[in-house]
């Protein structure tokens, strides 16, 4: 039975009207250079984010990795992110307060949380994660993702059984931490974590406050260092962001950017995941290194130094004040502080 021609016109207008209507969606093939502060140890898993934005995006969405190090330095990502050295950056806040008034609190405020549903719940549903995506649009970038870190502990040349061993020790430690550390008379530096291994080998450095025994066994740090200490300041030990360049993320359709920002969600994801995983399996080895904790006083006193980072913080901006008071909300309603 023939169709009759009216109908077969309609029938290929709408069919073509479809695949056009297809093909626009990925009409222009998007490269993006991507920069992560980690090495090699994250290699799987950006292979894995790869593999689902080429698949998911019909071969639209093509993705470069670069390692920590290898074009821009970490703590220079909201820059290059700018400029479009790099189109994404897989960063932490802390690592540029200077340029992001916000950053420290982002990175995460000592005992600003205990765990990680709670970290998500303040950036997500309380309003932190809105007033941080303002002051990344002012540098020029855009905020599309939110990851979670993991153990925050101290690894050193030497054992520490107390805050007084340390005082003899030059640390490396993000912004927060080193004002806390330095509290208690504790020398402290900042360095990129690519460099950390020459910083420990040559003595330049003690120690370092960085993340867990997955990342500093990663690091092969253990081949320097290799007593570990819990410190009890704050789990997960930092937050983790992607931030994107403005112009890049108009050119996309939005299917690309939804594609995009859903997988990059599952990249933070898998990556703490792996740390998770990662941190249990190495302590309970018991290969690589001398676990300890700080005695409980000792982590009570690191504590009680904290505050006044918060209300230090509070002092530096109106939006700075306003993400303190939601992490000092929060703090209240946990039953942590009194009001």
């Amino acid at each position: 039975m023939k169709l009759p021609t009216l109908l077969k016109t309609t029938l290929a207008t709408s069919v073509a009207a479809s695949i056009l209507a297809s093909q626009m969606a990925y009409a222009d093939n998007v490269r993006l250079r991507m920069h992560t502060f980690y090495g090699t140890e994250v290699d799987a898993i950006a292979a894995d984010l790869r593999d689902r934005l080429s698949e998911a995006s019909d071969g639209s969405i093509r993705l470069q990795f670069f390692r920590g190090g290898e074009l821009v330095d970490s703590d220079q990502f909201v820059d290059a992110v700018a400029r479009g050295t790099i189109d994404i950056a897989h960063g932490v806040g802390s690592y540029w307060p200077g340029r992001v008034g916000i950053g420290t609190i982002e990175g995460g405020l000592p005992g600003a949380w205990v765990n990680v549903e709670e970290a998500r719940d303040i950036f997500a549903n309380q309003g932190l994660d809105e007033l941080i995506a303002e002051a990344y649009e002012e540098q020029g970038v855009k905020l599309i993702s939110r990851g979670f870190g993991s153990d925050y502990g101290l690894l050193t040349r030497e054992p520490v059984s107390s805050l007084e061993d340390l005082s003899s020790m030059r640390i490396r430690a993000t912004s927060s931490i080193a004002t806390v550390l330095e509290q208690f008379d504790v020398p402290t530096v900042f360095l990129p974590g690519e460099e950390l291994y020459v910083a420990l080998s040559t003595g330049v450095i003690d120690g370092a406050v960085y993340g867990g025994p997955v990342e500093y066994e990663q690091l092969k740090l253990h081949e320097v260092a290799k007593h570990y200490t819990d410190i009890n300041l704050l789990n997960p030990g930092w937050t983790e962001n992607a931030l994107i360049n403005p112009r890049t993320w108009e050119r996309m359709s939005e299917e690309q950017q939804t594609i995009l920002t859903e997988a990059l969600d599952q990249y933070l994801l898998d990556v703490h995941q792996w740390l998770e995983e990662g941190n249990r399996a190495v302590i309970e080895a018991g290969e690589l290194f001398e676990v300890a904790e700080l005695p409980e006083e000792d982590s009570r006193r690191l504590a009680e130094a904290a505050l006044p980072i918060w209300e230090a913080e509070a002092e530096k901006s109106e939006r700075n004040a306003r993400a303190v008071e939601i992490l000092i909300n929060n703090a209240i309603e946990q039953g942590r502080i009194s009001e």
